[in-house]
């Protein structure tokens, strides 16, 4: 299977602000990308995972909402043919915990403690579809952290 590009250059922009703490130069890649793939109207898999990586290199709660909500929404529109297609090592379903931990941390951030617990609680109710690898626990341990913050049982 040919690797799919798109991914490849996200990844890349997410190596810059994991990696190399080039968090300025993660964002300026990603919206070459965002423009590049025709923004919300581009591959659904493409701009959700886009969007969730850009989500973590804004400097404001509200965009970072905003980009946040823009990957939920294209997630929704995303199949478990076109997520293989691009190699991705998830099913759709392994997208959602992570896109609701990272909603619910905005709406706490926001003082929205409703909206924050209302998203934990569809995290915890999707985080089946992880594995026990590193990734599924980063996402617990994640899902943890934000329950603590808001007073939930963990």
């Amino acid at each position: 299977m040919a690797a799919d590009p798109t991914m490849a250059r996200i990844g890349q922009a997410v190596e810059l602000h994991h990696g190399q703490g080039q968090r300025e130069a993660a964002r300026d890649l990603f919206a070459r990308i965002w423009d590049d793939i025709g923004g919300e109207q581009g591959d659904p898999l493409h701009v959700c995972v886009l969007a969730h990586s850009m989500a973590d290199v804004q400097d404001d709660v509200h965009q970072e909402l905003m980009w946040d909500l823009r990957a939920l929404a294209a997630a929704d529109l995303v199949t478990d043919e076109r997520v293989a297609e691009a190699g991705v090592p998830l099913s759709v379903a392994g997208l959602y915990p992570s896109l609701h931990l990272n909603l619910a941390d905005c709406y706490r951030k926001l003082g929205d403690l409703d909206r924050a617990r209302e998203h934990l609680r569809q995290a915890r109710a999707e985080i089946g579809a992880l594995g026990e690898d590193g990734y599924g626990r980063l996402i617990r341990g994640g899902l943890e952290r934000l329950a603590e913050q808001l007073g939930e049982p963990t």
